[in-house]
């Protein structure tokens, strides 16, 4: 007998699928199909990257797995067929049908996920692949993978030498399908490394701007203000956040670009946008207002709220560009030094606020070899008192927004 899997629900897989082809990240999609990113990231490893045609245009005939859970509770409840069409709006007959094809065994009472399960399968009716069917055809396509061509190369080639045996052609997209999905996998899965990306997995092609931005009107590290550059002048910070166990948990860190003072946030609830606008916001704002000129941070989606977080603690924040964590070199370097107290794969949410500020006082009062051997903690009290003489500095968002309007 067929085992239910969530897998076979197409009327939320397909809903899944419909937001990744919009260009919605997993997190969204799963969030959108009612699920979480766990299993939204198992359903795309499952299908090899490929949407599934099965359930994609469904038109209401075949019965959904919500309407068999409802047919199951009015059974459990003594209702008659008719009593159940009618409140499904389906016909008596139907009714009929599912429960003597799908209640399983001979007396065994009707269950929902046994009776999709079953008519999951009675419908799958697979076709065999062409490329499991036709032996020589395969071996072709194998050894041109071997040789490095491209799927395109290789149905092109096929078509010229074999212009009048239609059974000896094959198309890109099932060449692709064969390498990547498990029920057509009619060829070697390890073929894939020849392909030109050598990935396991496909992934969606898009075009342009159909993806979403993770960080909506962010400004650039290119626009942050030159004095930042080069270390001269405190009050520009880098931060970043270092991962727990399974993804699970996280502590923000901020670090201070002239004296390498770090600062950490706590998370206990999560890392979720809204959750780290609140704590972020609340750890600068206990930063002097003299000492917060900027924060630059990645391009990481935790950031979505990053202009309420600029609002609340008075800070122009700017981010990096993708892929490039040597444009916040001292927040990277700290991040390492954090991890001789929070290794990787452990549960960071076991820390409380008086543990990561512990943590915080011992790295600062740290001597470090750039500082000339001095603590981060020292050069920070310099700097402080040396510019609380001073007027404050002017407001680099002042002066960027000043020019963009004129």
């Amino acid at each position: 007998m067929a085992r239910f899997s969530d897998r076979m629900v197409t009327e939320v897989v397909q809903r899944f699928w419909a937001a990744m082809q919009r260009g919605e990240f997993i997190t969204d999609a799963a969030a959108e199909a009612g699920t979480y990113r766990k299993k939204g990231t198992r359903w795309v490893a499952a299908a090899g990257g490929v949407r599934p045609r099965r359930g994609r245009d469904l038109k209401g005939r075949c019965l959904t797995f919500s309407e068999r859970e409802e047919i199951a509770l009015g059974r459990a409840g003594g209702e008659s067929m008719r009593a159940i069409a009618g409140r499904l709006g389906r016909s008596p007959s139907t009714i009929s049908r599912e429960l003597s094809r799908n209640a399983g065994c001979a007396g065994a009472s009707y269950r929902a996920t046994t009776a999709h399960a079953l008519a999951y399968e009675r419908a799958s009716r697979p076709k065999p692949a062409k490329l499991a069917v036709c032996l020589e055809l395969r071996k072709m396509v194998e050894r041109d993978l071997a040789r490095k061509y491209s799927p395109e190369q290789i149905a092109r080639r096929l078509r010229v030498k074999f212009p009048d045996s239609p059974e000896m052609r094959v198309s890109t997209e099932t060449i692709y399908q064969s390498l990547y999905v498990q029920s057509r996998g009619a060829l070697r899965h390890d073929l894939a490394r020849c392909l030109r990306t050598g990935r396991a997995m496909r992934r969606p092609c898009r075009q342009a701007g159909q993806r979403k931005n993770r960080i909506p009107d962010m400004i650039n590290i290119a626009e942050r203000p030159a004095v930042a550059d080069d270390r001269a002048v405190p009050g520009h910070w880098e931060g970043d956040l270092i991962i727990g166990k399974k993804n699970l948990s996280a502590i923000g860190t901020l670090v201070e670009r002239t004296t390498g003072y770090t600062m950490l946030v706590h998370l206990p609830d999560g890392y979720k946008p809204e959750q780290i606008r609140d704590a972020l916001a609340a750890t600068i704002q206990t930063i002097p207002e003299i000492l917060r000129a900027s924060l630059t941070w990645d391009q990481g989606p935790e950031m979505r709220d990053w202009k309420q977080v600029s609002v609340d603690a008075d800070i122009d924040i700017y981010f990096c560009d993708p892929h490039a964590p040597w444009q916040r070199a001292t927040n990277e370097n700290t991040n390492g030094l954090l991890r001789q107290y929070f290794p990787k794969g452990t549960d960071l949410s076991v820390h409380s606020a008086v543990d990561l500020d512990w943590v915080a006082t011992e790295l600062n009062d740290r001597p470090r070899k750039r500082l000339g051997a001095s603590t981060s903690r020292s050069k920070r009290s310099d700097h402080y008192c040396c510019d609380s003489r001073q007027n404050p500095p002017i407001r680099y968002r002042e002066v960027v927004v000043g020019r963009r309007r004129g």
